[in-house]
């Protein structure tokens, strides 16, 4: 499938299917839309009126229009009030006209939405990526796949913006690494596994000019990385512990690292995950990670004048009569000493060595992120990602990164005093405190392996890794949640 950059006038472009929108209570026909109308004897009134279109964001209506005219199908989307309209709303509604010209069958498909000349070039980039997202198909593990599911549209002309091609081509650059990040959490875990991570990553370096290192369960230890390893010991495949690097080319202007949670599976450990616990789910406990990865990618095509390290440490969380028990005690790379009162709370051990290695590398700034806490979805749903952080300047940087990708952060309390609740008595710490404020504590419990030299921030991503239904770009399952606003905060 291609996206083109056009300069077509919208009653010159010939095809399959003619896309528009249309604002809320707004559905009013005017300028090019009513000549164009009056050329199909009046078939997009006759279609709004019918469908009693209002115009509502997301929705999408459809019709044939009579024999002999430039294009065979018309498809109406609504842009929700105009007061509300803004880039990520554009993309929102791209992807609601790509998804109805796949439905359609279009092998052509025009879009001509609102365009400010001011945002040329972020206007393409946002309408690309919403059409690139949402015809995404993961069809990698069906024998036959259905043949009504495949994608039929070949080429997307975005009219109005013809001279954009470069921002069109960044948009299938972060896209691409979008997509990774899509098909490492939806991949079972008998597939995606610590090894298989690792060759990933030496794939990525390859393809996209990184370095990469890769240690193995013996250079851990060497480095102390007790907390990791003590989640590692039950699995019968070894650890991986993955550094990735972007270097631009001269002296960069700033220095940051990007690291993701790695459990290819979470078993629970001793304090097995139950029944209705939604183990079957997860293999997505590494979207950290993959996002981390997806962020590499995108950025080894963009190439920006930022250096940027990417981490995971990568395992699984099994059991065996090697499993680390309720009641042990782990040594982090740091020194610091862990209770473990909970194995099911074991992606905050990983992130703790990670934490500890990142923090010597002399970056200027370091966001985790991790599907951490189902606390953090009690709170903020499943559509929005928890921030914590003590750094202003970051909370901002991200915050509007997020904006920029259309990716919902808000920002939690790191309340100090609640660190109270991870106290041990025989350790530095427990590695889980009170039910109240679960997702806080785990941020409490990620900044004891950072020093204060870093701007640091945590992203609790638990509840947007995942989709249950088609919403916005996101298509049913993986959505690559983070990439696009990883790439946003590297190159903004």
């Amino acid at each position: 499938m291609e996206v083109r950059a056009s300069n077509t006038p919208l009653l010159q472009w010939t095809g399959d299917s003619l896309a528009f929108g249309l604002f809320e209570d707004a559905v009013e026909l005017t300028g090019d839309l009513a000549t164009l109308d009056e050329n199909l004897a009046g078939s997009i009134k006759e279609l709004i009126a019918e469908e009693e279109f209002k115009g509502k964001a997301g929705s999408t209506i459809y019709t044939r229009v009579p024999p002999g005219n430039q294009i065979r199908k018309l498809i109406v989307v609504g842009l929700g009030k105009s007061e509300d309209l803004n880039l990520d709303s554009l993309r929102r509604a791209a992807a609601s006209i790509a998804r109805a010209g796949k439905t359609q069958k279009c092998k052509t498909l025009a879009i001509s939405l609102p365009i400010d000349s001011q945002e040329l070039a972020a206007t393409a980039q946002v309408i690309a990526e919403g059409v690139e997202l949402a015809l995404y198909e993961d069809t990698r593990f069906k024998s036959e796949p259905e043949e009504e599911k495949k994608t039929t549209v070949e080429t997307v002309d975005l009219l109005g913006l013809g001279g954009q091609e470069a921002a069109i081509a960044r948009a299938k650059q972060i896209c691409s690494g979008v997509i990774l990040a899509r098909e490492l959490v939806a991949a079972p875990a008998n597939e995606v596994t610590p090894i298989t991570m690792a060759q990933t990553a030496q794939a990525l370096a390859q393809d996209y000019g990184l370095q990469v290192e890769v240690l193995d369960k013996e250079e851990c230890e060497k480095l102390g990385m007790g907390a990791f390893l003590g989640v590692a010991k039950a699995s019968d495949l070894p650890p991986k512990f993955i550094h990735l690097t972007y270097k631009p080319q001269g002296t960069p202007k700033r220095k940051l690292a990007i690291i993701g949670k790695g459990l290819t599976f979470d078993s629970g450990g001793l304090n097995i995950k139950g029944a209705g616990s939604g183990i079957e789910t997860m293999k997505i406990d590494m979207g950290g990670s993959a996002a981390t990865f997806g962020a590499a990618k995108a950025i080894g095509q963009i190439k920006p004048d930022v250096e940027v390290h990417f981490i995971s440490a990568v395992t699984e969380n099994m059991i065996s009569g090697h499993a680390m028990h309720p009641g042990d005690i782990l040594k982090a790379s740091n020194g610091k000493t862990i209770e473990v009162n909970n194995t099911d709370a074991e992606g905050r051990l990983t992130l703790a060595d990670a934490l500890v290695f990142t923090d010597k590398l002399g970056v200027d700034a370091i966001v985790d992120l991790a599907t951490l806490t189902g606390a953090c979805v009690v709170a903020l749903g499943n559509d929005i990602a928890g921030m914590f952080t003590n750094n202003d300047d970051l909370a901002k940087e991200l915050e509007a990164a997020g904006e920029q990708a259309g990716e919902k952060l808000w920002r939690m309390p790191m309340e100090e005093r609640y660190f109270e609740g991870l106290k041990s008595g025989i350790a530095d710490m427990k590695n889980t405190g009170p039910r109240p404020g679960g997702s806080i504590t785990a941020a409490l419990f990620l900044k004891q392996f950072v020093k204060d030299t870093a701007a640091w921030a945590h992203l609790d991503i638990a509840g947007p890794v995942w989709a249950d239904k088609d919403n916005g770009v996101n298509n049913t399952g993986a959505t690559g949640f983070a990439v696009r606003t990883l790439v946003e905060w590297v190159t903004g």
